[in-house]
């Protein structure tokens, strides 16, 4: 089995974020975002990157210039975060191992749980891992359906939940582990049969289950890994906690 490979979704303009700046570039701490999702993944034991750019990405390319052995994928569209995985076809057909997709605006990502994700596939090759956390207001966020012996059914997103469904605290964070080869099947399979046309990646879970393949959620994300950065405020508020960790950490 090859080391883990990792997606990184950074082709989105951020239009929220009232800036012209790809929004992984915008800076929490002095830092462009997509920074430190790239050292989460650098510190969980992820050796070769994709970084799929889409929205100035001569700019994102030449800000990142400074990391070794960073690779890129360019998404001309902007056509859903399951087409953007297809942008990196060709650089996963010679890839036999995980792929861990994440997005690129989610700065305090945690490398525990990325090596928690990791370790969890390599005890027992499922097709599909989701990192999921248990979140007090889960209100907007996908919710992580089970049977009544615990195993994974789908995500239901907040417009389909019902009042039963809503009431569940377990939510999808964006964060997955693929089998390379199951993934690439997938990709195949996906459809852009909704309202915004797009293909999303968090049909590839349902489609793999589809095929009687193992698909396993695992609640090990942190609290802190549920703000990520779509707005202003959310900025501001990733910004506080990182400089209320970084000085805690220093006393």
């Amino acid at each position: 089995m090859d080391s883990p490979l990792a997606i990184i979704l950074a082709a989105g303009k951020g239009t929220r974020m009232k800036s012209d700046l790809p929004k992984v570039l915008c800076r929490v701490c002095n830092r462009p975002l997509v920074e430190y999702v790239i050292d989460a993944l650098r510190d969980a034991g992820v050796g070769r990157i994709i970084v799929v750019v889409g929205y100035q990405a001569d700019k994102v390319k030449e800000t990142l210039a400074h990391y070794e052995n960073l690779e890129f994928a360019v998404q001309t569209e902007q056509l859903g975060t399951g087409h953007a995985v297809m942008m990196c076809r060709d650089q996963l057909a010679s890839h036999d191992g995980p792929v861990v997709v994440v997005a690129g605006d989610s700065p305090l990502m945690q490398s525990t749980s990325l090596a928690q994700l990791l370790g969890e596939f390599t005890a027992h090759r499922p097709a599909c891992i989701l990192g999921t956390l248990f979140h007090e207001d889960p209100t907007g966020l996908g919710r992580i359906i089970r049977d009544e012996t615990g195993n994974f059914v789908g995500i239901v997103e907040e417009k389909d939940a019902s009042q039963q469904q809503k009431s569940i605290d377990e939510v999808n964070m964006s964060t997955y582990v693929f089998d390379c080869r199951h993934l690439i099947s997938a990709l195949g399979k996906l459809t852009d049969d909704n309202q915004q046309h797009e293909y999303y990646i968090t049909d590839v879970p349902k489609l793999l289950l589809g095929d009687g393949l193992d698909i396993r959620a695992l609640p090990v994300l942190k609290p802190i890994e549920a703000l990520s950065v779509n707005t202003l405020d959310q900025l501001v508020e990733v910004e506080s906690v990182m400089t209320r960790n970084s000085d805690s950490n220093a006393s």
